[in-house]
């Protein structure tokens, strides 16, 4: 990236719930081999939020191997998630648990309808939504790609709205970019894609639609080389968010010249 885009990305930060970020990528800190992969993995990926599954990830026994020694929480924001939840009140007994244990009070909701499909309950996602924000927290949602919804969730009063772009792990990539676009025109807080991204170009899309960041994590855990994969996917951030800042040409039915036809010898 040459100097002007360097400055570009630098200047170009993103807010939510009051804090401020310049990477527009944020990582999972699952299924990769150990804690030594995930940290390398996350440096090279340039990402400031890393998501923590709070019920399947050690917090808070030094006895067992922990996240902490390996990805520094002075370093990183760490958002735990509710992974794993299936109802509105293990959610909210989840998030209150990591608050306790770490003080954590931005946190990412998830609450998922089945085991096969892990497409969100979105009646249990609002009800528990409700319940933590009037507890206090700042809530960064995991939706499905459902504008009605995405903007009743933004109404309740959820930071951060992070519509799928495909099931939780598939690597599909962006299947439904129209409800995307429709979900970012309507929200006043940032909108992240969440779960489905499988490769660099999927990451670029979803930045060129206008997102103001992207999640994964078993895109990056799960290729053969997680280090590269992990670096890939900031390039790719980085570049889909310059395109959509620099306004893509118009598409056209037919041919263009790019050079003038008068004049021709």
């Amino acid at each position: 990236m040459d100097t002007n885009a360097s400055t570009t990305a630098a200047n170009d930060a993103f807010e939510v719930a009051g804090k401020r970020f310049t990477s527009r990528l944020l990582v999972g800190t699952g299924k990769y081999k150990d804690f030594e992969e995930t940290a390398r993995a996350i440096a090279a990926s340039g990402a400031e939020i890393v998501t923590v599954a709070v019920r399947r990830v050690n917090l808070s026994d030094p006895s067992q191997p922990m996240l902490m020694d390996y990805v520094d929480p002075r370093k990183y924001t760490y958002l735990p998630n509710t992974a794993g939840c299936y109802t509105a009140e293990d959610a909210v007994r989840t998030l209150r648990l990591a608050r306790e244990a770490g003080g954590w009070n931005l946190v990412k909701l998830e609450v998922l309808g089945d085991q096969k499909t892990l497409y969100p309950n979105v009646v249990e996602t609002i009800r528990a939504a409700e319940s933590l924000i009037k507890d206090g927290f700042d809530v960064m949602v995991y939706t499905s790609d459902d504008p009605i919804i995405a903007k009743k969730l933004e109404d309740v009063g959820c930071c951060a709205i992070m519509p799928l772009a495909a099931p939780i792990g598939s690597g599909l990539g962006i299947q439904n970019p129209v409800n995307i676009r429709i979900i970012i025109e309507q929200c006043k807080v940032p909108v992240l894609v969440d779960a489905g991204v499988g490769t660099a170009s999927d990451a670029a899309i979803a930045m060129e639609l206008g997102c103001d960041g992207v999640l994964m994590n078993t895109a990056i855990a799960a290729a053969k080389d997680p280090i590269k994969m992990a670096e890939a996917m900031k390039l790719a951030v980085e570049a889909g968010r310059l395109a959509y800042l620099a306004g893509r040409m118009a598409r056209k039915l037919y041919a263009d010249p790019s050079s003038p036809l008068g004049g021709l010898i």
